[in-house]
């Protein structure tokens, strides 16, 4: 801060109020404050990224991996878009929150990051996707523009600028639309359709491939965004108080990912950069979920941990103090009410560090969604009605799936072998079950009875790409 701003603040306040040494002690506390900055994609696998070992080109995600760290089990707790912001701005699970089936809204008494920040001195700020109900619960202030359902870069350069001059922190989310369905941005030329490799779990068809290298370029795209911005805050000086988090969301709209419990639903990229703070070039396998993301900002910022939340600050594991912070990672998906959704198939899961155990609480009934409805898996059905016996088993697999299922995540991390039903692994599945049920007391989820009560959760308006 230069010494005509200390001058002129001097004047504002009475003189009599202020001796200098509690001025300069006031202006040290202003300083210290980082800006916060959370870049988050949508439907995006996390296996797609490059630094995560993925073929999507995402030159400046990787280059934020080699200056900050790198999670390896970062978790969300419901693989949809709505659910998962309630989830990052609550603190909270979704269930406890009121928001667990998608285009949803939290209960009315429910706080945010915003409640949080403002009273630590913060501009909390949201450009780009919403999908949040209802403003009570999350008054952020809207950056002017027209950026739509993707961040208003100008309008973004706006605050940066005016934050630089006066000064101010900001919490900035910065909230993409991409690569989220339709597939029409970014350069498909890239990724030829005969050249790309797709996962063990998706049938291989022309159309398949074809909308595979669409949204690949997307991904590519979501990362020039990140890009974008970064770039900003380099150029208004603001990177080296800057705390930078960037997100991949929940996984594509393929099978086997959005709107599963798979790891390929939900589990995410998390990269954050931290200047002086967080030791560059680290991986992290510490298991942290979205839930735990406001807690962290409000540390950060300088806040006493809030009480009654869900999630917990992983400040520590940000400053090379632990690698341990949660032990499991929580998963609930609603299909009521859903596009194209099965009337009721509730899922639920819990995943440790070796094991992951899936309830399918409607076992009995088929599983859809707008996927089932797409032109790429109608690919998959006649290349299976054609007598494609791989085709078939995969179909089948998504539509229709047992009570419960078991993996062992380190050795089959596309979960492609159920261990259920395998009698030497029944204890692991007792007490994965266990803890499971645990956690669906404490957030009062009664599971079908639940998923029944979901359009009960439901907003009126829906947000569109």
């Amino acid at each position: 801060m230069s010494f005509y701003r200390t001058t002129r603040t001097v004047f504002v306040i009475p003189v009599f109020l202020l001796t200098f040494s509690t001025l300069v002690q006031g202006f040290l506390q202003a300083d210290e404050k980082p800006n916060l900055v959370f870049i988050i994609a949508d439907d995006c696998t996390f296996r797609e990224i490059g630094c995560y070992g993925g073929q999507a080109h995402t030159p400046n995600i990787d280059k934020l991996a080699t200056e900050g760290m790198q999670f390896e089990r970062c978790f969300q707790t419901a693989p949809m878009c709505s659910p998962t912001r309630h989830n990052i701005y609550t603190g909270l699970y979704p269930v406890k929150s009121g928001a667990y089936p998608n285009h949803t809204r939290a209960y009315d008494h429910v706080k945010s990051i915003v409640h949080y920040l403002q009273p630590l001195g913060y501009r909390v700020i949201l450009s780009g996707k919403t999908h949040i109900n209802p403003p009570s619960v999350f008054p952020f202030e809207k950056l002017k523009g027209k950026g739509g359902n993707n961040p208003d870069m100008a309008a973004i350069n706006t605050l940066f600028e005016e934050s630089a001059n006066d000064g101010k922190p900001f919490c900035l989310f910065a909230c993409s639309n991409e690569p989220h369905s339709p597939w029409d941005k970014g350069d498909a030329s890239r990724y030829p359709p005969k050249d790309i490799k797709l996962p063990p779990y998706i049938v291989d068809t022309p159309v398949v491939r074809e909308n595979f290298s669409r949204y690949l370029a997307e991904v590519t795209y979501y990362d020039s965004q990140v890009g974008e911005i970064v770039e900003m805050l380099d150029k208004h000086g603001l990177t080296e108080n800057t705390l930078l988090m960037v997100v991949s969301e929940q996984g594509n709209s393929f099978p086997f990912a959005k709107w599963t419990c798979y790891d390929s639903g939900l589990q995410s990229a998390m990269i954050v950069r931290w200047p002086g703070k967080v030791k560059p070039g680290v991986r992290t396998r510490a298991m942290v979920g979205y839930v735990d993301v406001t807690p962290t900002f409000v540390e950060a910022a300088g806040g006493e941990p809030v009480e009654g939340l869900d999630g917990r600050s992983f400040m520590a594991v940000l400053k090379g103090e632990t690698d341990q912070h949660n032990s499991y990672s929580y998963g609930i998906m609603t299909t009521r009410g859903i596009i194209n959704g099965s009337d009721a198939y509730a899922i639920r899961s819990i995943r440790g560090f070796k094991y992951k155990l899936i309830r399918n609480l409607n076992h009995e009934t088929k599983f859809t969604n707008a996927c089932s409805k797409a032109d790429y898996f109608q690919s998959m059905v006649e290349k299976a009605k054609a007598g494609d016996k791989t085709a078939e088993r995969l179909v089948n697999a998504y539509h229709f799936r047992p009570p419960v299922e078991l993996y062992q995540i380190e050795e089959d991390p596309l979960e492609q072998n159920n261990l259920a039903a395998d009698p030497a692994y029944a204890k692991v599945v007792q007490r994965l079950s266990g803890k499971l049920d645990e956690w669906m007391q404490e957030q009062g989820d009664e599971g079908v009875a639940t998923e029944l009560k979901a359009k009960e959760r439901q907003g009126n308006k829906r947000n569109k790409k």
